[in-house]
């Protein structure tokens, strides 16, 4: 049974960093690409980063966290990081971390496996 287990979220100021990891199993992690997708009260869930198979591989950003986001990947410990700094208020969401075998499935918007995600808030 594949699992997606998130951890480290949790409330932070307006300019502050998180990170978020994600442990898998039950899978071939170093088969998947894996990425993060947010989800705000009221709102649709959408893409946030993602990183293809090996720890150097293309990483890919939403619009609107590059260059405050960093998504990397340890194949050795089948677990992927999500880097958040310069946190807005903004950015409060669930955090969902997700596994695909075709990475640009992720940003448009699918996965083959999810999370349950981990709940990040920013005050102002």
């Amino acid at each position: 049974q594949v699992q997606l287990v998130e951890s480290g979220g949790g409330l932070v100021q307006a300019g502050g960093s998180l990170r978020l990891s994600c442990a898998a199993s039950g899978l071939t992690f170093r088969r998947y690409a894996t990425g993060w997708f947010r989800q705000a009260p009221g709102k649709e869930r959408e893409f946030v980063a993602s990183i293809n198979y090996n720890e150097d591989s293309s990483t890919y950003y939403a619009n609107s966290v590059k260059g405050r986001f960093t998504i990397s990947r340890d194949n050795a410990r089948n677990t992927v990081y999500l880097q958040m700094n310069s946190l807005k208020p903004e950015d409060t969401a669930v955090y969902y971390c997700a596994a695909a075998i075709i990475i640009t499935t992720m940003t448009a918007g699918y996965a083959d496996h999810w999370g349950k995600g981990t709940l990040v808030t920013v005050s102002s």
